[in-house]
């Protein structure tokens, strides 16, 4: 792009107010780094302007996989990307270390330029137009833990089915720093489980509804003699216990009120995972203690597992949708908050809390 069509370009957005003198500069030095001060009268490169969202996601992720994953891109596409960003600016950008994929200090110098070029584009130009679920071709994508793909994501990609046929859903895992980045940026629609990081007040949340934890046995174990359904504390502390260990999320509330409590079972198998679950228990007679649709997920599609009360009332955690404030008001985010808020609210949900009523729904910073 030429000096002045880009100057043009910005100026045309400066007068719908859709964005700032500073970000004018801010496009126009990355346009030409090496001499902001004349780059309006300098001969200046093309510059794909389509090329900033991977720069971000490259120094969010740390990671051209995980920049990837984040894009819903391929590696080797994230990577001729890559290749095209040094050559605009002459400069590695990212080296690899034992850390990861670390900045550059040219690259940390562009970094927040490149932010606010998005987000004033995003905000003042493509998102001003009316949103058409029927139409949409938008790639939705939604943070998920790996609970949360089975609790959410049937009833999300049924529903889309039938609302928006067009438009796609991509689930995406990753830590809470990432996840934090990658709402302001647009990158990620929504995050919806159990998030307790995100309570800055950049950030609205909805809660959906209250979970609960559940133990769940193979069929014939021992405990379920006589058509037992509950467990007794001396079952608990006697057999042995699979242990999911999912850093981060709902487990953790479940670990940290057996240490208050001093309730020391015994950790016979230790996971990150919960699908490898019903098999393990399937052969031994470990217990697992998982959230309640887990449990009853397990117990739908395994015809050998059993759900069983556990021996004392276990704290609950509540279940919410967060989103970034920036996109408080976007017309495609407001449909797709609507839609999850319409198929997982207390009345109609099927792992609510039992004998706890209702709360009134609203969404808070």
């Amino acid at each position: 792009m030429s000096p002045q069509g880009l100057e043009s370009f910005c100026r045309a957005l400066l007068a719908h107010r859709s964005i700032s003198d500073n970000a004018i500069s801010s496009i126009i030095s990355i346009a030409n780094p090496y001499s902001p001060e004349t780059a309006m009268t300098a001969a200046l490169p093309a510059f794909d302007l389509n090329l900033l969202p991977i720069l971000l996601a490259l120094h969010d992720a740390r990671s051209v996989s995980m920049a990837a994953q984040q894009l819903g891109m391929s590696q080797p596409g994230v990577s001729t990307a890559l290749a095209k960003l040094r050559a605009a600016f002459g400069d590695p950008l990212f080296v690899r270390t034992s850390r990861g994929m670390e900045p550059t200090p040219r690259a940390l110098a562009l970094i927040p330029a490149a932010r606010d070029v998005l987000a004033r584009i995003q905000q003042g130009i493509v998102e001003t137009g009316a949103f058409d679920p029927a139409t949409t071709t938008h790639l939705f994508s939604i943070a998920l833990s790996d609970v949360g793909e089975m609790v959410f994501l049937p009833r999300i990609v049924e529903a889309m089915a039938r609302q928006a046929p067009h438009a796609s859903v991509q689930s995406v895992t990753l830590p809470p720093a990432q996840i934090e980045r990658a709402l302001e940026t647009g990158a990620l629609d929504l995050a919806v489980g159990y998030f307790p990081d995100l309570k800055k007040n950049n950030f609205f949340q909805q809660r959906l509804f209250t979970h609960h934890f559940t133990c769940i046995v193979r069929a014939d174990h021992p405990v379920t003699r006589g058509g037992n359904t509950r467990l007794s504390m001396q079952q608990f502390l006697e057999y042995g216990h699979a242990v999911v260990r999912a850093e981060g999320r709902s487990q953790e509330l479940y670990e940290r009120f057996l240490e208050r409590k001093r309730i020391r079972r015994k950790p016979t198998l230790l996971t990150p995972h919960f699908m490898s679950i019903p098999f393990i228990l399937a052969r031994t007679d470990l217990i697992a203690t998982v959230p309640h649709a887990v449990g009853l997920s397990f117990m739908q599609s395994h015809a050998n597992i059993r759900v069983m009360e556990p021996p004392l009332a276990l704290p609950g955690f509540d279940l919410k949708q967060h989103w970034h404030r920036k996109f408080h008001n976007d017309a495609r985010s407001q449909w797709l908050r609507a839609l999850v808020s319409s198929l997982f609210n207390d009345e109609a949900d099927e792992w609510r809390e039992p004998d706890r009523r209702p709360a009134q729904r609203r969404h808070t910073k």
